[in-house]
């Protein structure tokens, strides 16, 4: 017995290693920067500090953000230490990256509520516990007015307004705030305080990470290496995920509706979705319903169980294939109606009413679904948004494919 030490066994390891590597420099990967150095010192077995910075804007984090996070973890595995930053202090002025317009500030208490269950979700993906986590509070609010000179010193405003969506607003003549150009400042001050070796972010921050490694070079510091991610459409297909536009897969959903968003995204996004989104590979040979069906279990397995994936699984055909209604179906609860005729048993709603207090996000997103044929109640497809409708509780209420609401009427 060589107890692993053999020549054989040796190269073996180091075989593996260098396809843990290769994997973690390759698979949803969009451009490293710099690729020969960061190989390098991963082969070397120097044990790195990967930074990620991730800024409570939104209680919740959705699929998109895991992209990173499982990035993140994959240098975990290997031994390097993960530093999740939580931008306590940037998401007051909102990262401007690929924003057309002013972001809307954010006071200290909003981001105070959205950071309670950020690490608890962040949990679900990397090991906190061995995560250095920092807030970047800690040393930005510290910035008085002459150390802030003298790192401002260091950029350039030419370098600030050469970068494209600066750009494109300023040609627009739209506005564009001080605090949205430091922005990218602060962020790359967040690197040089914890001397981050290597920064993680999507495509779209690429900007921000290069500006980390200008100002650790001005300050002589060896600069971080860059490693950018794609971003993920939504399960619309065509916009990136964000609450924004309501096609996002919620961490914290639960795994029917987890499962049953997952199953609406197009067939184009499957593989996509597999590569960045899991550590799985999609089935060869299979339809893209059967793909859809183990990518959507994996993924609602990843963040609650075995038992409950399989759960969804079985409740999603049973509603979607066989065209039943859910055994767990969400109440609507609806309360101050007009009243009709004489009975007090129910009242009148204006359907798009209806249909916002079923948080669809607006009236214009209501006309929409109504004009698509997407809303039914009881079965009976509903189209005209001047519809109104004689409740009287029980009703249930399908919104597209995917979202049903028993209606509950409470008395005053």
């Amino acid at each position: 017995m060589c107890g692993g030490l053999c020549y054989n066994c040796t190269y073996m390891k180091l075989e593996r290693k260098e396809g843990q590597i290769e994997q973690l420099l390759t698979r949803g990967v969009e451009e490293i920067i710099t690729l020969e150095h960061l190989k390098n010192a991963l082969l070397s077995g120097k044990k790195l500090r990967v930074k990620f910075g991730i800024d409570p804007t939104k209680p919740d984090i959705h699929l998109g953000h895991t992209v990173p996070l499982l990035k993140l973890r994959e240098f975990q595995k290997l031994g390097h230490k993960a530093v999740l930053i939580i931008g306590d202090f940037t998401a007051q002025i909102g990262d401007p990256s690929g924003q057309s317009a002013e972001r809307k500030p954010l006071t200290k208490k909003e981001v105070k509520m959205n950071m309670r269950h950020y690490l608890a979700q962040a949990g679900k993906v990397i090991d906190v516990k061995r995560a250095e986590v920092r807030y970047n509070s800690e040393w930005l609010t510290k910035l008085d007015g002459q150390k802030l000179t003298k790192l401002l010193m260091l950029i350039s405003v030419q370098q600030m307004i050469e970068r494209n969506d600066f750009k494109e607003r300023i040609e627009k003549g739209k506005s564009l705030r001080m605090q949205e150009l430091l922005y990218p400042v602060f962020q790359a001050y967040d690197s040089v305080m914890i001397k981050a070796d290597l920064e993680i972010g999507g495509s779209d921050q690429k900007f921000n990470l290069l500006t980390g490694r200008t100002l650790m070079e001005r300050l002589r510091m060896k600069p971080q290496d860059i490693i950018t991610l794609p971003l993920i459409e939504g399960t619309d297909g065509v916009r990136k995920m964000s609450k924004s536009y309501d096609n996002y897969v919620a961490m914290n959903d639960t795994p029917n509706d987890m499962f049953g968003k997952l199953m609406r995204i197009p067939d184009s996004l499957i593989n996509k979705y597999f590569e960045l989104l899991t550590e799985a590979n999609p089935p060869n040979n299979a339809n893209p319903y059967a793909a859809k069906l183990l990518l959507a279990e994996t993924i609602v397995e990843m963040y609650h169980s075995p038992l409950l994936a399989q759960k969804a699984r079985e409740e999603f055909k049973r509603v979607f294939s066989k065209k039943e209604t859910p055994y767990d179906i969400t109440d609507l609860r609806i309360r101050n109606l007009c009243p009709f005729g004489t009975s007090p048993a129910g009242g009148e709603l204006g359907i798009m009413e209806l249909l916002l207090a079923a948080n669809v996000p607006s009236k214009s997103e209501a006309r929409r679904l109504l004009a698509q044929g997407a809303v039914k109640l009881n079965e009976k497809t509903l189209i005209d948004p001047d519809t109104m409708l004689i409740l009287k509780g029980g009703e249930i209420l399908k919104i597209g494919k995917h979202r049903f609401f028993k209606i509950r009427l409470i008395r005053n």
